[in-house]
């Protein structure tokens, strides 16, 4: 209160159009996508510890700056986690079954099962050798490598508005996809709800018995819910379609099913070594055809969006900045293979090549041209 018996608002009090603010400058959520796949393909192309051990530091590095505070961006310690995983068991793998890699440094010799003489080739124990440990090293780690860049992705991308933004051919895909994150928590709560009733009724809440009595309501709750949904989305002219021709519509499976087949055979191409030449034209045709069929297929959908997210110039250049990288050790996986994929026998210290190195850099761009999150807000709008 004033001197003259004024009410003044407090000076930190957020205006209503803060929110709205936000969203202007929030950056499309493919746009996060295509940077994080991007160092995943780069990941691919390489076995150099150093330079992998690199890409992970350049996609924590983006997520601490610039992951929003929000429940889902938590998901970044998960994918962590399992990259931490796959690095174990494939270790504890070799240890066990061992490597098709000869070695000469013996670290430990395990108790050898004999085997029958239909597995030839398989072996339980044996001799555990340095050379064999380091090769699947090696390997697991481009895998650790392309999970942390998956989770990278989850972890700046905001899931709802990113449904949002798809094409208006998988529309309906969007929505089911909407509903079923919107209705999970509510299950959830649900469970714990009906369990803590039935402990204070002195009744049991686990085991068979338990769960059938629990179960029912739950699946009771949850059918109203979605008749409820239903009618309102009827009345409100969900799932209403265009007139299209038949033509037009088998162009758009041809063109839907042909480009998959092309993406998934030209993504084939670019993880093995000896499709490198034909993947990235498979793919780009495979890419280009979904993208026409997606394109025709959205012709039949009746739809419009509210406030929907722009792709800016900031969009372009974190989708650059992760093509570069990718391109980049393309180039250097073509022209210096050794400085990439460093052998194992003899077994040598792999060393860090210079201009690969700076051009995993390249992916540090999205942390400077990004906006930083509300440092207030407990969760971004969606």
């Amino acid at each position: 209160m004033g001197a003259g018996g004024t009410l003044h608002a407090p000076a930190s009090a957020p205006t209503p159009a803060a929110p709205y603010r936000h969203r202007a400058t929030a950056l499309h959520p493919g746009a996060w996508w295509l940077w994080a796949l991007a160092l995943g393909t780069a990941a691919t192309r390489t076995t150099n510890p150093l330079l992998l051990a690199l890409l992970i530091a350049v996609s924590a590095y983006v997520v601490v700056t610039r992951r929003p505070h929000a429940p889902w961006s938590r998901s970044y310690g998960a994918f962590v986690k399992i990259a931490l995983a796959v690095l174990l068991i494939r270790l504890l793998f070799t240890t066990l079954l061992g490597s098709p890699i000869p070695g000469t440094h013996t670290l430990l010799t395990l108790p050898e099962v004999p085997l029958p003489d239909w597995a030839q080739g398989i072996r339980l124990g044996g001799r555990v050798t340095a050379e064999g440990l380091t090769f699947a090293l090696y390997d697991a780690m481009k895998l650790a490598t392309l999970l942390v860049c998956v989770g990278a992705a989850n972890a700046l991308a905001n899931p709802s508005r990113l449904l949002k933004s798809l094409p208006g051919a998988l529309y309906e895909m969007g929505v089911a996809v909407v509903v079923a994150l919107t209705f999970a928590p509510n299950l959830i709560a649900d469970v714990h709800r009906l369990r803590a009733a039935r402990r204070l009724r002195g009744r049991p809440d686990r085991g068979v018995r338990g769960l059938l009595q629990v179960g029912l309501p739950v699946l009771e709750g949850a059918l109203e819910r979605s008749v409820a949904l239903a009618a309102a989305m009827d009345a409100r002219g969900y799932g209403r379609t265009a007139r299209v021709p038949a033509r037009v519509r088998r162009t758009t499976a041809a063109l839907t099913l042909g480009g998959l087949l092309g993406v998934c055979a030209g993504t084939y191409g670019l993880l093995t070594a000896a499709g490198g030449t034909y993947g990235i034209p498979v793919l780009l045709a495979g890419v280009a055809a979904a993208v026409a069929g997606l394109w025709l297929g959205g012709r039949r959908t009746v739809r419009t969006r509210y406030r929907p997210d722009r792709w800016d110039a900031r969009a372009w250049l974190v989708t650059a900045s992760g093509a570069t990288v990718a391109a980049l050790l393309f180039l250097a996986a073509a022209r210096d293979p050794a400085a990439l994929h460093p052998g194992v026998i003899p077994l040598t210290a792999p060393t860090l090549p210079l201009w690969p190195a700076a051009a995993v850099l390249v992916g540090l761009l999205p942390a400077f041209v990004t906006p930083a999150p509300d440092p207030v807000s407990a969760k971004e709008p969606s």
